[in-house]
């Protein structure tokens, strides 16, 4: 897939860190991007804007990043339960990591993230790569 074309949801509460990814994926020439504070926004709009990609954080209330994830792979529908994800987080806890390892995410990035760094990753999650790289 063009990451040009892609549609992409950000959740993620902090607003600054929100502002800086979808900035980010704007001068990637990334445009149609939809920002949600927390996981049940964005699993409330799925079906209806059926996203390429999701970039989530970690810890978040009243669902967090692990949680959503958990709810997408077990959707009836098989195009949505099969989005990449790619989680951002400032936890770079082995236990966290732990958790996300089974949720078959594309990648880990720890915040503040290199914009390289999170290109990559986009790229390889659009070439349908089931690896998981954490940077």
């Amino acid at each position: 897939m063009d990451i040009k074309r892609a549609r992409v949801f950000v959740i993620e509460d902090e607003k600054i860190m929100s502002t800086y990814v979808l900035g980010a994926l704007r001068r990637m020439g990334i445009l149609d991007l939809y920002a949600f504070t927390d996981g049940v926004g964005a699993l409330r709009e799925l079906g209806d804007l059926k996203p390429d990609l999701i970039i989530t954080d970690v810890h978040m209330a009243p669902m967090g990043g692990i949680e959503f994830v958990q709810k997408l792979r077990t959707l009836p529908d098989e195009k949505l339960s099969a989005i990449p994800v790619i989680f951002l987080s400032a936890d770079s806890s082995k236990s966290t990591i732990g958790d996300v390892l089974p949720l078959g995410v594309a990648g880990y990035l720890v915040k503040p993230p290199n914009v390289k760094a999170l290109e990559a990753k986009i790229e390889h999650a659009f070439k349908g790569y089931k690896t998981f790289l954490f940077d």
